[in-house]
């Protein structure tokens, strides 16, 4: 990344990881007192909150073509004031549809803030260049959760948890609306380009759809390690102690693989990275089988490190196979039933483990395979 990239990739890194902390990471500390004030079970939260991810994917191609037309500017400064009013109005809900139609509000900010609009936005900026950039922010936003969990929990302990949404909303207000307004750049000839822009013809040709098949895999995965982690693991015979600080090295793992991509492995074409990231998780999964529990946390540096040149896959494999041109449509057609899985994978292996146990890891390992089978079919060569 050149130093003319760095100031907009500190505010990006920076406003992803308030974005994400804000909305995504919520539901893990905020579902069980929500539900307890509410009167009802945490399960209506979280399935509130999968109703906001399907959402998210069905706005993700329409948000990505407008990126496409006008810039990241607008979309993401208009994101910061969507989760926002999607915050207040969680934090004032006093029944279910009140409850829930915040998180629809807020699954139309994901949509509009999270990864994918913020990889168009580099795309839009930088073309072919934005790699190293979108590896960038990935490396600062890897910390959402190491950042956004301990604050909730603060917030939740001594103000509340709707004075803890009112404070994310703020956050986003003060914070993240500013950054992304004043820090990335106006599109010349944007309202022109807007005005008189017909709908792109984006073919669902054999890549695309590989593609989107290896990303929904992959975050099929993603989506379950997230949620049940401690809970495989333990059914491999680890301590609940055990797997809570297995489950603490994931983090990190991500970060780690980020760096890695961003030097050694930048010199490589992305699909050689993502087929090295589909490997981890199944090989982890072998470790954890052969050794038990004692292996937790070799698991969990393996599964991380995938993840995270996962995530950064997801912006660059398809701009070093496409190029910039609708790249941020692109992206929201390949992001969407990657997106519909992870809102999906909690409750599906939920259910897998109740009837499996620690054997759910041959599930998870067969996705991450069969998304590495289907890289094996797509060409390194981009395509013109």
């Amino acid at each position: 990344m050149s130093q003319r990239q760095l100031p907009i990739i500190l505010a990006l890194g920076t406003t992803q990881t308030l974005a994400w902390a804000s909305s995504y990471y919520l539901p893990a500390l905020l579902a069980d007192p929500m539900a307890r004030d509410l009167g009802v079970s945490s399960n209506w939260v979280f399935g509130a909150f999968s109703a906001s991810l399907v959402i998210s994917a069905m706005l993700g191609p329409r948000i990505g073509r407008q990126i496409d037309l006008v810039g990241g500017r607008q979309v993401l400064s208009a994101s910061n004031l969507t989760i926002a009013a999607g915050l207040v109005l969680l934090g004032l809900s006093q029944s279910v549809a009140v409850m829930a139609f915040a998180w629809l509000v807020l699954g139309i900010g994901m949509a509009m803030g999270l990864y994918d609009a913020a990889f168009a936005a580099l795309g839009r900026i930088y073309g072919t260049e934005a790699r190293g950039s979108i590896t960038g922010i990935t490396l600062m936003a890897g910390f959402a959760s190491t950042v956004g969990w301990p604050l909730t929990a603060w917030g939740l302990a001594h103000i509340g948890w709707r004075e803890t949404c009112f404070a994310w909303a703020a956050a986003n207000i003060l914070i993240g609306l500013p950054l992304n307004f004043f820090m990335l750049p106006s599109i010349k000839g944007a309202r022109q380009a807007a005005a008189t822009a017909e709908k792109p013809h984006v073919p669902l040709d054999r890549t695309m759809i590989l593609l989107a098949f290896v990303f929904a895999a992959a975050w099929t995965v993603t989506g379950a390690m997230a949620v049940h982690f401690p809970r495989i693991v333990e059914a491999t015979g680890a301590t609940h102690v055990e797997a809570i600080a297995a489950g603490a090295l994931i983090g990190p793992a991500q970060v780690a693989a980020r760096v890695l991509e961003a030097g050694f492995l930048s010199r490589f074409h992305p699909l050689w990275s993502t087929r090295l990231a589909c490997l981890t998780h199944p090989i982890g999964a072998a470790v954890v089988a052969i050794f038990g529990g004692a292996a937790a946390s070799a698991f969990a540096l393996l599964h991380g490190s995938g993840n995270g040149i996962l995530t950064i896959a997801r912006g660059t494999l398809p701009l070093s196979i496409f190029g910039p041109k609708d790249f941020g449509y692109r992206l929201g057609i390949i992001g969407a039933p990657a997106r519909m899985a992870q809102a999906v994978a909690p409750l599906a292996f939920g259910l897998l483990i109740d009837v499996m146990g620690a054997k759910v890891l041959i599930v998870s390992s067969a996705l991450s395979l069969s998304a590495l089978a289907a890289l094996f079919l797509i060409r390194a060569a981009p395509r013109s």
